[in-house]
């Protein structure tokens, strides 16, 4: 840990990486584009029914004038539409009113005063798990929320910081529930397995089995990680200690009476539009709830409750007194994402460029056909996939791009040596959360830096990704191990869902 934090620390400022790997690509894919370097392969075309076509790939130069007229022309938009940056200003504009007023540390005070400190890092673990039913939500709520907790109970806040980073992303396919990521999966693995079988179906429920003991085994091993490794390599915390646990006072407690009746009444609102089959907030089409506009909007609806909590409570407690109150507390939290915005620009432009070059195509085919050739059967040659979409996950970081090209490689390919469509979709799952904690191009890694940065200014991404690499690794073993248990014990991976198919 300490090798790769020094090693990463040495290097510039975040953001000039980013412009340093943009360089990089840029010259990469020069070299790669002149060659004529490409691959083929076939993927899901989800703008034409989810059909499986063929699609060649060529490295794209991005020193040709198409390309650098391409690059130049969408600076602002490769900014503008970051997938991180709509959410984590929606959220904050929440968060900066429930924490400007006082209501987080009084509720983290709280929970400091009732909760035995041993059930801590395990319950930020189990929390950021579970976060990932409403989507990205954990990473710009869970994540900062654990630092605070753990300063409640005079522990160090980076070791709460990266516990729940840990659940959030590492644990980002394991469950208690079925998320919004499991009809997507059940989607595309459905039409990657009727190419060999046009019958087969492989329901959004065919991994929760798995999914839901992995939710135990990611929080046992996140709070090891966490109290065994992470805390103790940290040290004693230095600097300014906030969320301190004295009682709290009848202000406060008033606050958190006015919070609650608040919340509730909006819950019960969000209940009213949602629960009906036909409720404001369901798929108006088939009045599904996980394909619904509610989980659609979730951030929007976690920020409202965040503010409407927040001003109750801030009237409740008399820290907000009017409108002016409010927006004050938002600007507030909002002029405190600056180092944020300059890190996400470089970042977008990176990510743009890497992603038009098509560099991360070709290396994830070229691995998966790698890995086809190898010649493995069975349990090594899962396991061997598992490592592999591990690695991927480095230079794809979006779950559903990945397994939109490897779904028609290693569907069919598993199914004719005798392993089922579930067996290789949840897999695939284990090695894509792995390595989701230690993979800069992963849209929130950046935010997370940031997180560091608060509590020790000197932090860069080897800070992160030193702190984080003992649960990546972690985190990978373990669940190679349950599979394999899994595996040779034969139990189904859902309802219906057997690990082999008749090959």
């Amino acid at each position: 840990m300490d090798a790769v934090e020094r090693v990463g620390n040495a290097l510039p400022n975040p953001a000039t990486i980013f412009l340093i790997l943009t360089l990089a690509v840029i010259i990469i894919s020069a070299i790669c584009g002149s060659l004529g370097v490409s691959v083929t392969y076939e993927t899901i075309d989800t703008a034409n029914g989810n059909a499986i076509v063929e699609k060649t790939v060529n490295a794209v130069n991005l020193l040709t004038p198409d390309s650098i007229r391409h690059l130049v022309t969408t600076v602002v938009s490769s900014f503008t539409g970051f997938f991180a940056l709509g959410t984590v200003f929606t959220i904050m504009i929440g968060v900066g009113v429930a924490d400007g007023s006082g209501m987080i540390s009084a509720m983290l005070r709280r929970a400091a005063n009732s909760a035995p400190k041993t059930l801590v890092t395990a319950m930020v673990v189990f929390l950021g798990i579970m976060s990932n039913i409403a989507s990205s939500t954990g990473y710009v709520v869970l994540v900062p929320l654990g630092a605070i907790l753990f300063m409640a109970f005079g522990r160090h806040p980076i070791a709460g910081l990266a516990a729940a980073f840990a659940g959030v992303s590492g644990g980002w396919s394991a469950n208690l529930l079925i998320g919004t990521n499991d009809p997507m999966f059940a989607g595309m693995s459905t039409q990657a397995a009727q190419t060999l079988d046009p019958n087969y179906m492989v329901t959004p429920v065919c991994n929760w089995f798995f999914m839901f003991v992995s939710t135990f085994l990611i929080t046992a091993v996140g709070t090891f990680v966490t109290d065994k490794l992470v805390e103790p390599h940290l040290g004693k915390y230095e600097g300014a200690v906030d969320g301190a646990t004295e009682e709290l006072t009848p202000a406060e407690k008033r606050g958190l009476k006015f919070a609650g009746i608040a919340s509730l009444i909006y819950v019960a609102l969000i209940v009213i539009a949602v629960a009906p089959s036909n409720g404001l907030l369901r798929n108006p089409e088939t009045g599904g709830f996980l394909s619904s506009p509610f989980m659609s909007g979730i951030i929007f609806f976690i920020m409202l409750l965040l503010l409407i909590s927040g001003i109750a409570y801030g009237i409740g407690a008399g820290t907000i007194k009017n409108d002016e109150d409010v927006i004050q507390l938002m600007n507030k939290c909002i002029s405190g994402l600056a180092s944020f915005m300059v890190l996400i620009f470089f970042a977008a432009q990176f990510t743009t460029c890497f992603n038009y070059s098509n560099l991360g195509t070709i290396i994830s085919v070229s691995g998966a056909n790698f890995l086809k050739d190898i010649g493995f059967v069975g349990l090594p040659l899962v396991i061997c996939f598992i490592i592999l979409t591990a690695f991927i996950n480095i230079f794809i970081a979006v779950d559903s791009a990945k397994w939109a090209i490897m779904a028609p490689i290693f569907v069919p390919m598993f199914m004719r040596l005798g392993l089922s469509p579930e067996l290789t979709q949840v897999a695939y799952r284990i090695g894509d959360s792995s390595t989701n904690i230690i993979a800069p191009l992963m849209p929130f890694f950046v935010l997370t830096v940031a997180f560091f940065q608060k509590y020790d200014k000197k932090a860069g991404i080897g800070s992160v990704i030193s702190t984080m690499l003992p649960y990546s690794i972690c985190f990978l073993l373990g669940w190679i191990v349950l599979f394999s248990i899994w595996y040779l014990l034969g139990l189904p991976l859902g309802p219906g869902a057997s690990l082999f198919y008749p090959a």
